[in-house]
C-alpha cells in the first residue's frame, strides 16, 4: 500500500471543482484515501452552518417584521425593507430565490417561538410550526403505510378454502378433499394481523385533529366527514358485536 499523504482540498466558491473519475482514476490508494478523508474533513466543518445561517436569517426578517409591527410580512414598507436586504447580499437571483424560500420555513417556526397561541390566532397562523407539521405529515404517512402492510398481510393469511369438484374422481383414486390443508400456524398468524391491523386503525384515528376540524373544515367537509364516521362505526360495532359473542360464549 501507498504511503498516505495530506491532500489540500480547496473550499472557496471558485477553487472546489466537481471530481470526474478520470481525474483521480490514476491516483494511488492511499492518495485517493487521504484525498476522501480530506473532502470529509472540509464537509464536518461546514456541515451545520447553512442551516444555523437560514436560522439567523430568519431571525433578522422577524425582528424586521417586529420593528414594522407586522409579524404577518404583509406592508409594503416590510417588503421594501427585506427586498433590499436581499438585494445587498449581491447574490445571483437563483440563488437568492432559493435562499428566501428556506428562510421562510425558519421564519414559520421563529414566529411559534416568539408569539403566544392569541397573538398566531390573530394573525390567522396556526400554532403548530412548519417542522411540527412536517413531524406530524411523516408520522401520518408512516401510520398509513403501516396500515397498508397490516391489510396486505391480513388478506394473504386468510384461510382458504379450495373450489369444490366439478367431477368424481376415477374409480381406485383417494377421494380428493374440497378443503386446502390450512398451512401449520396461519390462523396464528391471521390472528396477529387482525389484531395489528385493529392497533393500527386506532393510531390512524387518533392522528386526526380536532382543531383541523373546528377551524379549518368547511360545513360540507364536516359532512362528508360525519359520512365517513357513520360507516366507519358501523363496522366498529359490527366488529364488537363479534368479540362480545366470542367472549360470553366462552
Amino acid at each position: 500500500m501507498s504511503p498516505k499523504k495530506d491532500i489540500s482540498v480547496p473550499t472557496g466558491a471558485d477553487g472546489l471543482p466537481t471530481l470526474e473519475l478520470r481525474d483521480i482514476e490514476g491516483e494511488s490508494e492511499g492518495a485517493l484515501q487521504a484525498r476522501g478523508a480530506a473532502y470529509a474533513r472540509e464537509y464536518a466543518k461546514i456541515e451545520h452552518k447553512p442551516t444555523i445561517l437560514l436560522q439567523n436569517i430568519a431571525t433578522v426578517v422577524v425582528a424586521l417584521r417586529k420593528k414594522h409591527g407586522d409579524y404577518a410580512g404583509q406592508s409594503h414598507e416590510y417588503r421594501q425593507v427585506v427586498a433590499e436586504m436581499y438585494r445587498q447580499a449581491n447574490i445571483p437571483p437563483d440563488s437568492s430565490g432559493r435562499i428566501q424560500s428556506a428562510v421562510r420555513y425558519h421564519i414559520g417556526n421563529a414566529l411559534r417561538r416568539y408569539l403566544t397561541t392569541r397573538e398566531l390566532k390573530r394573525l390567522e397562523l396556526l400554532d403548530s410550526s412548519p417542522l411540527e407539521r412536517l413531524q406530524d405529515r411523516r408520522a401520518t404517512d408512516s401510520v398509513i403505510l403501516a396500515a397498508t402492510k397490516a391489510s396486505a398481510a391480513l388478506e394473504s393469511s386468510q384461510p382458504r378454502k379450495a373450489p369444490k369438484a366439478t367431477s368424481k374422481p376415477a374409480k381406485g383414486k383417494a377421494t380428493e378433499n374440497t378443503l386446502v390443508e390450512e398451512t401449520v400456524g396461519q390462523p396464528v398468524k391471521a390472528t396477529a394481523d387482525v389484531i395489528r391491523l385493529i392497533n393500527v386503525a386506532e393510531n390512524i384515528a387518533s392522528q386526526v385533529s380536532t382543531d383541523v376540524i373546528d377551524d379549518h373544515m368547511t360545513d360540507g367537509q364536516r359532512v362528508k366527514l360525519e359520512e365517513h364516521l357513520a360507516a366507519l362505526q358501523k363496522h366498529v360495532t359490527r366488529l364488537r358485536r363479534h368479540a362480545k359473542k366470542r367472549t360470553s360464549d366462552a
